[in-house]
């Protein structure tokens, strides 16, 4: 995979630096501190991916994003940035995946891995992307928006309201988890009465005092699994490659 790394901080540059030398079939190609240069060095190495900083100087991550969205063909797109209220609007460009700092080799192996599934800009505007239903929508400040399908770890039952998890934060919503389940069969899968998840996230199954507990990418907390439902997370993961 050749990789470029936009960033205008030295030191996380060369942390992301040493930690792709840590993963396999990672070539680092470039490096940029500024969306400008970015789009120049793009265009000059044709990258598979690219991995922006939101804050830069001048022609911030965000703008950059939407910039290389429009290349045909277009680089996958993770985000590496400490600011967390970023993350809708990093979604609603053609991102895979948008990590927090500071970022570890497991996580970082990961966004990789799923980036290497073409993204929305990659595919062109012919591909079918799911229409309403790649989005949960959620209501924060006053604003309606959108989070991925793709980016949903689980679903938990709260009360009257169901959390939603994802690589960006989490929310409040009033769908049920039933509603869920009906729209979403196949993104997400019901481990306990009270919790989907979503398989491409599970890694992990741990025994705990309290009962069954998921081990999932990107995330410490660790939902509930039940007895009756556990062999579902076992073939799972012995179907995983």
């Amino acid at each position: 995979m050749k990789i470029i790394l936009a960033d205008d901080e030295p030191l996380a540059r060369s942390r992301l630096r040493r930690l792709l030398a840590e993963i396999p079939e990672c070539q680092l190609v470039a490096e940029a501190t500024n969306g400008e240069d970015l789009l120049t060095a793009v265009r000059e190495q044709q990258p598979d991916i690219v991995l922006i900083d939101i804050h830069m100087p001048g022609m911030d991550g965000l703008h950059a994003a939407r910039r290389l969205g429009e290349l045909k063909p277009a680089p996958a797109i993770i985000f590496t940035t400490a600011h967390s209220e970023h993350a809708l609007s990093a979604f609603a460009t053609t991102a895979s995946s948008y990590l927090l700092k500071p970022i570890n080799r497991e996580q970082l192996q990961a966004a990789l891995l799923k980036a290497r599934t073409p993204s929305k800009a990659q595919l062109g505007p012919t591909a079918t992307q799911g229409g309403e239903d790649a989005f949960i929508e959620v209501r924060e400040r006053g604003r309606q928006l959108r989070v991925p399908l793709s980016a949903v770890l689980y679903c938990q039952a709260e009360d009257k309201y169901t959390r939603l998890v994802w690589e960006g934060g989490e929310h409040l919503i009033d769908d049920s988890l039933r509603q869920l389940e009906s729209r979403f069969p196949e993104a997400l899968l019901r481990v306990h009465r009270k919790v989907l998840v979503a398989p491409q996230a599970i890694r992990g199954l741990e025994k705990h005092m309290s009962g069954l507990r998921l081990l999932l990418r990107g995330c410490t907390h660790q939902p509930p699994v039940s007895r009756r439902l556990a062999q579902n997370v076992r073939e799972l993961l012995k179907s995983s490659p």
